[in-house]
This record gives C-alpha cells, sequence and structure tokens, in this order.
C-alpha cells in the first residue's frame, strides 16, 4: 500500500503538470495528500519541518542564481548580442543547423562549468531568434536545449564540473574524469541519435509547412539599436561567465579557507554565523560569474542597454521568479516522497536486481525519477546502496571508475520527467506547455536513459574503461 502511495502522488503531479497546472500549487498537495493517507497527524509537521523547510533551502541557495541569469539573458537581447551571435552562427553553419548550433552553445556552457538553469536563461535568446529566422517550430526549443544542457556535457563526458559528475566521487573515491572512454561512447551515442530526432521532427514540420508560429509567450524583445554589434565583441559577455566561473571556483576556497564565521551587528546577544565554503564555492562563483557578464554587457553596450533596461528588466525578474518558485516546489516534494515507507519500499526492492551495473542503473534513474532531481535521486541511491555496489562491482571485476560513470549517467535518464524542475524551468522561460513541447523533452529522457545501457554493454563487450 505504501508503494502504491507514493506512485500515485508521482502520477498526479505528472498529470497536472502536463495538463498545464502550476506545480506551485499542485507539488504540495501532491506531497501533502501522500502524507495524509500514510499518516494524518504528521501532515502539519511534515509540510512545515520537511517540504517548506527544503523549499525555502532551495530558494535560498538558488533564487540569485535564478535572477542573475535572466538578466544577463535579457541585457543579451537588448544590446543586440544574441541577435548578432546569431546572424553570425546563421551565416557559418547555415540556416539548417540552427538546432545544432544552439546544442552546442549550450554544451560549451555547461562543460565550462554553467549552472544548467543558467544556461537555460542564457541561451533561450540565441535559440529564439535562430529559430525564428530559420522558421523553424518554436515548440522544438526546450528539447534542442535539453539535449544541449541536460545531457551528455551533464553527466556523460569525463571531466565536467556538474554536480551529477561530482557526487559518485565521494561514493566511489574516484575524479571528475572517471571513466573517459565510456563517457565519451555515451555522450556521441546521445548527441548523434538527439541530433538525428530534432533534425527529423524539423524536416517533418516543414514538409507540413509549419514554421515558427505567431503570438508566442515570453518572446525576447527585438533589437531596435540600428547596427549590429560584431560578433566578436558579442560574444565577449558569454566567455567572460565561462571563464570567470572557472577561476572563481578556483580561487574562492583558497581565499576563504573551509568556513566563513562572522558577528552580524545586531541589537542584543548576536550568535556567530558560519558559513561553509565548500557547500557555497559553485553557488558564489556562478553569481560572480554572471555579475560580471551583466557588467560587460552594460560596459560594451552602454546606450540601447540602459535605454530599454527599466522596462525589460520586469519580465526578466518576473520570469525568474517564477521559474525560482517552480523548481523550490518540486524540490520540497522531493524531499516528503524520499520521506515515505513507499519510497523505502522502491529502494530495498531494487537492490533485488543481480548484475552489479544494471542494478546501479536502474536504481538511480529511478529514483531520480521519483524525486524529480538527478543529484537528489542519485544522493539518495548511493547514500543507501553504495556499499552493496561497491562489494558487488569487487566481486566481479568491475573498476569504480565504471560504477562511477553508469551512477552519474543514470542519474541524468529518467530525472526529466513532467514534473522536474529543470523541465518546468525551461518550458517557463521558453513560454511553452508541457502539451506543446514535453513530447520532444521526453524522447530525449528516453535517448540518454538507453545511453546508460549502452554504455555498460560497451564495457562488458570490451572491457574499456
Amino acid at each position: 500500500m505504501s508503494l502504491i502511495i507514493v506512485l500515485a502522488a508521482l502520477a498526479f503531479l505528472m498529470y497536472m503538470a502536463y495538463r498545464g497546472h502550476s506545480v506551485i500549487l499542485f507539488a504540495p498537495i501532491a506531497a501533502m495528500a501522500a502524507v495524509l493517507v500514510t499518516d494524518p497527524q504528521l501532515v502539519a509537521p511534515v509540510f512545515t519541518g520537511l517540504f517548506m523547510d527544503k523549499m525555502v533551502g532551495f530558494i535560498k541557495n538558488y533564487f540569485p542564481v535564478f535572477l542573475l541569469g535572466a538578466i544577463f539573458g535579457k541585457l543579451m537581447e537588448t544590446s543586440g548580442f544574441a541577435q548578432a551571435i546569431v546572424t553570425s552562427v546563421m551565416r557559418i553553419v547555415g540556416p539548417k543547423r540552427a538546432m545544432l548550433s544552439i546544442v552546442l552553445v549550450g554544451a560549451i556552457l555547461t562543460y565550462g562549468g554553467v549552472s544548467l538553469f543558467v544556461v537555460v536563461f542564457a541561451v533561450y535568446p540565441f535559440a529564439a531568434e535562430m529559430f525564428r529566422q530559420s522558421d523553424i517550430p518554436k515548440r522544438l526549443i526546450p528539447a534542442t536545449i535539453a539535449l544541449g544542457a541536460f545531457t551528455f556535457t551533464m553527466d556523460a563526458l569525463p571531466g565536467t564540473p556538474q554536480i551529477q559528475n561530482i557526487i559518485p566521487t565521494t561514493f566511489f573515491k574516484t575524479d571528475a574524469y572517471a571513466a573517459p572512454v565510456l563517457g565519451l561512447v555515451g555522450g556521441a551515442f546521445v548527441l548523434a541519435i538527439g541530433m538525428a530526432y530534432l533534425e527529423w521532427q524539423r524536416r517533418r514540420a516543414a514538409a507540413r509547412g509549419e514554421g515558427y508560429g505567431k503570438e508566442h509567450s515570453n518572446e525576447p524583445t527585438a533589437y531596435e539599436g540600428g547596427t549590429l554589434p560584431h560578433a566578436l565583441l558579442a560574444i565577449v559577455p558569454l566567455v567572460l561567465v565561462g571563464v570567470v566561473n572557472k577561476v572563481l571556483t578556483t580561487v574562492i576556497p583558497g581565499f576563504y579557507g573551509e568556513s566563513v564565521s562572522f558577528n552580524p551587528a545586531v541589537v542584543g546577544a548576536a550568535k556567530p554565523v558560519s558559513v561553509p565554503v565548500a557547500a557555497s564555492t559553485a553557488i558564489w562563483a556562478v553569481e560572480g560569474a554572471l555579475l560580471v557578464g551583466i557588467l560587460s554587457v552594460f560596459a560594451l553596450a552602454w546606450r540601447p542597454v540602459v535605454t530599454s533596461f527599466a522596462e525589460s528588466a520586469k519580465p526578466a525578474i518576473s520570469g525568474s521568479l517564477l521559474a525560482t518558485m517552480n523548481t523550490a516546489s518540486e524540490y520540497g516534494f522531493g524531499a516528503v516522497i524520499a520521506s515515505l515507507a513507499g519510497f523505502l519500499t522502491v529502494a530495498e526492492g531494487l537492490k533485488a536486481i543481480p548484475n552489479p551495473l544494471v542494478n546501479e542503473a536502474i536504481s538511480v534513474t529511478a529514483l531520480a525519477g521519483i524525486t524529480g532531481s538527478a543529484s537528489g535521486g542519485m544522493s539518495i541511491a548511493l547514500g543507501a546502496m553504495a556499499d552493496q555496489f561497491i562489494a558487488n562491482a569487487q566481486a566481479s571485476g568491475i573498476p569504480m571508475e565504471v560504477l562511477h560513470r553508469v551512477a552519474s549517467m543514470a542519474s541524468g535518464g529518467m530525472d526529466t520527467l513532467p514534473h522536474n524542475g529543470a523541465v518546468i524551468t525551461l518550458l517557463a522561460v521558453t513560454g511553452l506547455t508541457h502539451r506543446e513541447s514535453y513530447k520532444d523533452i521526453f524522447v530525449m529522457t528516453i535517448i540518454k536513459t538507453v545511453a546508460v545501457f549502452v554504455v555498460i554493454g560497451v564495457f562488458y563487450a570490451t572491457g574499456l574503461v
């Protein structure tokens, strides 16, 4: 019965999200309904002590990233930089390769360490402009961005700094470059099959006479500043974001040490505030990088940016608030579901799968799907079952590097179900709905899930790591 409760809550939330209802409202409803059926007296304590605690914690950590990312993306629009870059890329690769261009831009940013959520805000203006010029249906933008940002550069390519590739290092004592050959094989598989699918959809739409469309929501602001800036100048803010993010990630721990403590100046007895640096470095680095990117746009395109900043910033701020609340609500839902007995039943049942790598892959991707979070599902799976995975792998002669790569890629498998925070953010930023665009996102989900088992097959067939 406990398992049915968990699955029912998950199915209800996915259904409501797909129907276009706000997860800000229905995530707590689904979570609390599950608690109500499980143990009615815990509804209020779980809502306050777990759901709201996790939701507020997410907002505390990530709202500045969402806000700065949205403003940066908007400034790239109003400065004309987005259109300048798109125009240059179109001239180089041609309009028929617009999708590949967006995938590569997203891949470069994520592999450079930029947060997936920031990439959504930063890449969307380019994607909208490029798709409009190429007359490709706007409904394909979310899947295109997802392929570039949510798949192979998130968890497959060796060395990616995304959290999904870092979490396994603490369990398997590996590094970010674990199983480089398998990672490259998996990444190439996802990129090739994903691009083949997107191009097939583009050709089908063209054959039907379907173009970009009109009267869409959240359309980027058209540049009205006259002559477009040079593409090399326009790309400077993007380069600065990537470089500064990398530099600050290295410099911050050395500057602050393990933690920072200070005494706030308040009336009465002030308790010292201690901030662990390791847990905040990635967020501080991204925030600092985005601030530098924003300032660089002001410096390089002062007149068009300042003229329209007051009005253009309003939708960016509103969009960042909505995206943050959507994702935070999902985060709270995942925490509540993970605390229920039915979730433990799922975790225990997954231990019965005999093959070590298949066991790990299914366990991680299933829990990521249930929680709607790649990092959350993987953390839960490895926290509960890492010792079992390691023991079974050692008995079968499987290197820890392979366990690392399989866990990382599996976390990015079924995590992007309709209730996933990144999916909801992506759709909100692009102004599209699940009904319009989720089918193509789900195909990306299937492709990256299949890729995990392709990698497992390659390992068993060749022994390559």
